[in-house]
């Protein structure tokens, strides 16, 4: 145990609390987190890019894809895309985050990290919570584009900001998705390379098309994907066209079943990605 010298008697030094523990790891988790936006911050180039992607993805599925879509029980092809855009921007961050966890590991940044007397969880928690501030970045230039293009959240403030709370969440939870994949794959050109394979999991949903269409086994893959329930549930809280599309339990109840989604993820990914953390130097 150690000790306090006061004079020529050693006082026991006072324990410290586990709400101090958590206290400092907060702190150091937040400091984590001011340093990666520090790097968003100096490269302007990819604030801009966070602005003009929702632009072109808009264009693309709204415009020119859109007018081959009808959608279920009538409405503007536009109004119906949007959720699925937002769902979509959220989930293909675990890429992001995957990246940049590479690229910290290959410039020997981790190493620096886990030699410092820190939490565990601190370094993972400052990336997430860096990576959820970057997402509502990329949120807010996607619904000024939805805004231009004739997208109205129609229920009322309180109920949209229900709808962003769940990508948020959502978002929360992939982003640990991130950190694993990034620990666990160690090199960014591989995490470059994987970047194709994240779309079909955000274009094998309702986001974009209806599941009715689709062949019977595919249309369950697609109806329990937990993007097409964050969808179903933007739309439903939004008022656009297209809520509550679909047999399986999660599109009957989306709010309910992106939250558990996102619970899900996160009590799998948070103590798998710390651990990878605390072992990838190894």
């Amino acid at each position: 145990m150690s000790s306090i010298l006061t004079g020529e008697e050693a006082v026991p030094a006072p324990a410290e609390t586990r709400a101090a523990r958590l206290r400092w790891a907060l702190v150091d988790g937040l400091a984590v987190a001011r340093r990666d936006l520090g790097h968003v911050r100096r490269q302007p180039g990819l604030l801009l890019a966070s602005l003009i992607f929702p632009a072109v993805m808009v264009v693309l599925f709204g415009y020119i894809f859109g007018s081959a879509i009808s959608v279920p029980g009538g409405g503007n092809y536009r109004a119906y895309l949007m959720p699925g855009l937002f769902a979509m921007t959220t989930v293909t961050g675990v890429i992001v985050t995957a990246t940049a966890v590479t690229d910290d590991l290959a410039r020997g940044v981790m190493d620096r990290f886990r030699s410092m007397p820190i939490a565990r969880w601190a370094v993972p928690f400052g990336q997430t919570a860096a990576d959820l501030l970057a997402c509502v970045l990329g949120l807010v230039g996607m619904v000024i584009c939805g805004l231009a293009v004739g997208w109205r959240a129609n229920h009322g403030l309180a109920s949209a900001a229900g709808a962003f709370g769940l990508l948020l969440l959502l978002r929360y939870a992939v982003s640990w998705g991130g950190i694993a994949i990034g620990l666990a794959i160690r090199k960014p050109e591989t995490v470059d390379a994987m970047t194709p394979l994240v779309f079909p999991l955000t274009m094998l949903g309702n986001a974009f098309v209806p599941t009715a269409g689709m062949p019977a086994w595919l249309r369950l893959v697609a109806e329990w994907n937990p993007v097409s329930a964050a969808v179903a549930a933007c739309r439903e809280l939004f008022g656009n066209p297209g809520a509550a599309t679909g047999s399986a339990w999660p599109l009957q109840h989306p709010v309910v079943a992106t939250i558990a989604w996102s619970l899900l993820l996160l009590a799998v990914l948070v103590p798998l990605s710390t651990r990878l953390y605390t072992t990838s130097g190894r």
